[in-house]
């Protein structure tokens, strides 16, 4: 008998996924020959059982078929269902958080959980004096300082230093987003996206500046804007010598000397530094303009053109120093200034 994959009633798994790359061999026998016979057709992943490769194309598909009786929590593994239900579902619970009475089954888990009562942050990292709850946490920490990246995409070879990124990468190959705004229907890859989405809409701003009380959404903003009361920089250009608060910041800044445009139109084909241009130059070909004068309305699709604007209203003009003629606009200036140049 040819070696196939056999129709399991989901037709996404069967005939999109899967396809079966043995010689003749039985089925029942790949378990026992040392070649490698099935192939995941999103990833290229080999395995050598068609239950192992079953199991894989869940990651793909989302796939979550064991259900808790108890609590209808979804997973993809059975062996992840017996776990959750070991720890969350189960009355033989033997320790007992003294301060809020919640019951956990392990003792690594009380002491995780009792921290979150505690707030003790008995690791410090040594670079930039985060402090973390758990060792692992700061051992995570500690690749943002190394640049250390041991998990990697099977698809296209990006490199990651936690395997939590890897999975939410996988997702920019699949295209798939599960986590949806009920408010505006926006879809996401990732959950934490989501929640910090969600803010907008409540404009709940749970993280604040001990410093100077001012109210972020984000945790991540909050702890960039503390570096403004610091005056921290971690990061620093190889090339200029000048100084970030984030490896981002940097990363962004290091194209200015190499000059490099990773983000290109689909449309006209321009070429962009920083995403954040491409999506602003689309509005030149959507027509969308999202950028309005406060004093006379006026619209504008580029933030830029806008600012030029602004200065109609204002008395701030460009003198030539040669000839003394004014211009609202710096641009106009130059254009000027090249007349007493020739």
């Amino acid at each position: 008998m040819e070696a196939s994959i056999e129709s399991t009633g989901k037709d996404s798994i069967s005939d999109a996924f899967v396809k079966a790359s043995g010689t003749g061999t039985d089925v029942q026998d790949i378990t026992y020959i040392d070649k490698k016979s099935f192939t995941c057709n999103v990833c290229g992943k080999n395995y050598s059982q068609k239950h192992n490769l079953l199991r894989h194309l869940r990651s793909h598909t989302n796939e979550k078929p064991y259900s808790c009786d108890i609590c209808n929590k979804k997973f993809s593994e059975k062996c992840h269902l017996k776990e959750h239900y070991r720890l969350n579902c189960n009355d033989k619970k033997v320790f007992t958080c003294e301060i809020c009475k919640k019951e956990i089954s392990r003792k690594r888990d009380l002491y995780r959980h009792c921290l979150t009562h505690t707030k003790e942050k008995p690791y410090s990292c040594e670079v930039c004096k985060a402090q973390f709850s758990l060792k692992q946490s700061l051992k995570v920490h500690l690749r943002t300082h190394t640049n250390e990246k041991p998990f990697s995409c099977e698809t296209c070879g990006k490199k990651f230093s936690r395997t939590n990124d890897l999975k939410v990468h996988y997702r920019t190959h699949t295209k798939e987003k599960p986590f949806s705004c009920i408010t505006c229907g926006k879809k996401f890859a990732h959950e934490i996206r989501l929640t910090i989405h969600i803010r907008l809409h409540t404009n709940e701003k749970p993280f604040s500046c001990d410093t100077c009380g001012k109210a972020f959404s984000d945790k991540t903003n909050l702890k960039q804007h503390f570096l403004s009361h610091t005056n921290e920089k971690f990061y620093s250009c190889n090339t200029c010598g000048k100084e970030f608060y984030r490896t981002c910041d940097l990363n962004r800044h290091f194209r200015t000397h190499t000059n490099d445009k990773p983000f290109s139109c689909n449309t006209c084909g321009k070429k962009f530094s920083y995403k954040s241009s491409l999506k602003e130059h689309m509005n030149v070909h959507t027509g969308k303009k999202p950028f309005a004068c406060d004093t006379c309305g006026k619209e504008f699709s580029q933030k830029s053109t806008l600012r030029q604007h602004l200065l109609t209203h204002t008395n701030i003009k460009f003198s030539c120093i040669t000839c003394g003629k004014e211009f609202s606009r710096k641009s106009y200036l130059n254009r000027h200034f090249l007349l007493h140049k020739n």
